[in-house]
């Protein structure tokens, strides 16, 4: 189950391949909501954290008028 996972998108592999804001979002689910270690997450939290991601994006330039700070990989 952790090859179909890892090729969904999941898994540790993925979690190197985030940008910081990524990052910093898995630090708060983890820190801040008590979420549990985000290390080696599902695609699908994955996909839930890149949602979150790219709605900070949208909501940062729609105010700003500029592009977040970090860029997106």
């Amino acid at each position: 189950m952790p090859q179909m996972n890892e090729m969904a998108g999941g898994g540790a592999s993925s979690e190197e391949k985030e940008d910081k804001l990524d990052k910093t979002i898995d630090w708060v689910q983890e820190h801040v909501l008590g979420q549990g270690p985000q290390n080696n997450e599902s695609a699908s939290e994955q996909f839930k954290d890149e949602q979150i991601s790219d709605l900070i994006r949208h909501g940062y330039k729609s105010t700003t008028g500029s592009e977040f700070f970090v860029k997106d990989k």
